[in-house]
């Protein structure tokens, strides 16, 4: 039998209920207002290195009354930064009329992020994109006669109103404050001057913004650079994305953010906007990075996708392993902070227009999205429900929390070429992040494994054996879909094919892998074939193994994660679908979704609630795209993909008995992409209803 050897050749209600064990680790509030620097590598806090875990949440998309509760779940999956986007339209969507109150209550959502002592990241525009209406610029300042997101001094003008109406509810909030606002972000995916960047700056430290670093997404490139310092670029990934031209699956780019790379930025986002064919190849941009990026700014992401919207025209179906494998991939290629756009998903709130990107809006209008939903499949969904990706990326947020000082200054390396292609199957996908220490070079490290791609099948991996920093682990198999960090040198640790997760009160709780026999060599002696043994019982010292599940959920005593009570809810059908609609392609190339009279010819069903309806309703339906309203007003819509139809009933006004559900029917050779989960049968129907 041939052996492999490889060698890197670099150096929601319920929830209230949650109870969150206290761990004994740095708690970042007592860093409130403390001196943060950093330098190529990471984030120093009060002279510690730390590894971010930032979730993306807005909060213009969620009701205030819900906010305390949804910012709790995110702490509680292992969140440590919070980012928003301030939408301007949301905030001023008539000239000269600002609106800071309700969930538009900007202050009153930091004052929360403080009080469960998470730092917060603001993304002040102008431009933010997020799939609102114009990228999130009022339709006002289309009449003014001025470029948009430009230097000229009227546009200029609007964006210091805004600037300085957002220090209103931020003043006395900053870091040096003592306060939760670390950083803050200018525009979004701007591939103009720099110039322009820095005139926001100056605005910004103008009106009275001090904070410790400002950033600005790094795709695309820009024309001009912005100096030195002045701006960290951010960077991400997609699995997948709704904005794609095309209908196919696995289409584009994507397949490359589950591949270990020193190239740091992706030629998947943001494609409709993006001609990535006018960019640097690859090999240029990895080139200008590593002089850079590489060498001089830490390596931070800002959109790793946690999930994925649906457009009328594509609607990608996201799995927990995608979201789990990206952020694998990201930490093992050298992040030292994982940014998740989204974190949480919302609704978009009411406004004097729909607040939702469309093809017929004056700019930003590449997709038609839903009118009300933005849950995108993001670990917390629109209505704080759980994804898998919630509970699979636990296990990998504490142990960026609790190993981050260790693993931050460690340089990654790559074994595996950086530019497989999609589907490729022929070697083990794999990097290490090792770093000197005083008995040697690279005696310290952590070992990445990632064996999965998005839709492809890659197959087992048999007589693998990897040596790193001077240690031989033993020979192994490594299983189709497998994801793994296993520890060389750390913590008294020679090596193991367990994977660290927390440290408790001594105690060093560590992952058993699926399909990996877990092997533990500490001091020269070795334990094979340990078994998890839970959190009373050590398996070898300190050390506590436990099962993915168990990790999954370690420290939390959620309800969830027992079987949940249903109640069914009974529907009537009191209208036949009519005429089928002729589907146009609108301006942007891409199938058009229907507008507000096209559902005179919905099927109609009428459903009636229970008396209680503190739950999340759930609709198992087929069809094109639905919509629900109460007393006749739009409370949701949804673009059918294969999961249910949800819906917060909380936050339905105690005077609604039924709700009215409107079902246009899925068309035979329509021109939009469905997932393979999706039921393709033309028509429409109603599998249940009920209430979790």
């Amino acid at each position: 039998m041939q052996k492999t050897i490889a060698t890197p050749n670099l150096l929601l209600k319920a929830m209230m209920l949650w109870a969150l064990v206290i761990l004994s680790t740095r708690v970042w509030a007592a860093d409130f207002g403390k001196a943060v620097t950093w330098d190529r590598h990471s984030l120093i806090i009060d002279g510690q290195r730390v590894c971010p875990v930032m979730g993306e949440i807005h909060y213009s998309r969620i009701p205030a009354d819900e906010w305390k509760t949804e910012v709790r779940k995110m702490k509680e999956g292992g969140v440590t930064m919070i980012a928003t986007y301030v939408f301007w339209n949301h905030v001023e969507e008539q000239e000269g009329i600002f609106r800071w109150d309700g969930q538009r209550n900007l202050r009153r959502f930091i004052e929360i992020c403080k009080e469960e002592e998470l730092p917060v990241v603001l993304r002040l525009g102008p431009f933010c994109h997020g799939e609102v209406r114009n990228g999130g610029i009022p339709d006002w300042i289309f009449s003014k006669g001025c470029k948009t997101r430009d230097q000229n001094p009227l546009f200029m003008h609007y964006a210091e109103q805004l600037y300085r109406q957002i220090f209103t509810q931020v003043q006395g909030l900053q870091w040096k404050d003592g306060g939760p606002v670390i950083a803050a972000q200018f525009d979004n995916e701007y591939r103009g001057r720099g110039e322009y960047l820095m005139a926001l700056k100056k605005i910004a430290l103008n009106v009275g913004f001090d904070l410790p670093f400002y950033t600005r997404t790094g795709w695309p490139e820009l024309r001009t650079p912005v100096p030195f310092g002045e701006m960290l670029p951010l960077y991400g990934d997609y699995a997948d994305g709704f904005w794609d031209r095309t209908l196919g699956e696995t289409d584009g780019d994507y397949y490359k953010a589950f591949n270990f790379k020193a190239f740091r930025s992706s030629t998947a986002i943001a494609t409709d906007q993006i001609d990535y064919s006018t960019q640097s190849s690859d090999n240029k941009l990895s080139t200008l990075n590593s002089q850079l990026s590489t060498q001089q700014y830490p390596y931070f992401t800002c959109e790793l996708g946690g999930g994925m919207a649906t457009a009328y025209h594509r609607r990608p179906y996201i799995y927990p392993e995608d979201a789990y494998s990206m952020a694998l991939v990201k930490l093992g290629s050298g992040s030292n902070l994982l940014g998740y756009y989204m974190y949480h998903g919302g609704t978009n709130p009411e406004g004097l227009t729909t607040l939702n990107e469309n093809q017929h809006t004056i700019a930003t209008n590449h997709n038609d999205m839903p009118v009300k939903t933005y849950d995108f499949q993001a670990p917390l969904g629109e209505f704080g429900q759980t994804y898998p990706q919630y509970y699979m990326l636990r296990p990998l947020h504490l142990f960026i929390r609790d190993w981050g000082e260790t693993l931050a200054p460690m340089e990654p390396s790559f074994p595996a070429p950086q530019d497989l292609k999609k589907g490729d199957d022929s070697q083990l996908r794999w990097a290490v992040r090792s770093m000197n220490d005083s008995l040697g070079p690279g005696r310290t490290g952590f070992i990445f494994i990632n064996n999965y791609e998005r839709l492809q099948k890659l197959s087992a991996k048999r007589n693998v054996q990897l040596e790193v920093c001077g240690v031989k682990l033993p020979e192994l198999t490594i299983p189709a879909g497998c994801m793994a960090i296993f520890p060389v040198n750390v913590d008294g640790i020679d090596y193991a094919t367990a994977q660290f997760v927390a440290r408790h009160e001594g105690k060093t709780f560590m992952m058993q892998i699926p399909g990996i026999p877990t092997i533990i060599s500490m001091n020269g002696k070795v334990r094979k074939n340990l078994k998890p043994l839970g959190t009373e019982k050590p398996v070898f010292g300190n050390i506590y193994l436990l099962t993915r599940q168990q990790t999954e959920r370690l420290f939390l005593n959620n309800p969830e994660s027992q079987e949940a009570s249903k109640t069914p809810v009974s529907f009537t059908k009191v209208k036949e679908a009519g005429l089928l609609r002729q589907i146009p392609i609108g301006v942007q190339r891409v199938a058009e979704e229907p507008a507000d009279e096209d559902f005179e010819q919905a099927a109609v069903y009428r459903l009636q609630l229970p008396e209680k309806r503190d739950g999340l309703l759930s609709i198992d339906y087929r069809g094109d795209v639905a919509r629900l309203y109460a007393n006749g007003k739009l409370v949701a819509d949804n673009f059918y993909y294969g999961r249910p139809f949800l819906y917060g009933l909380w936050r339905l006004p105690k005077e609604v008995k039924e709700l009215e559900l409107r079902i246009l029917p899925l068309q035979k050779d329509a021109p939009i992409y469905l997932p393979r989960e999706a039921n393709k049968t033309p028509g429409e129907a109603i599998n249940k209803v009920e209430i979790k």
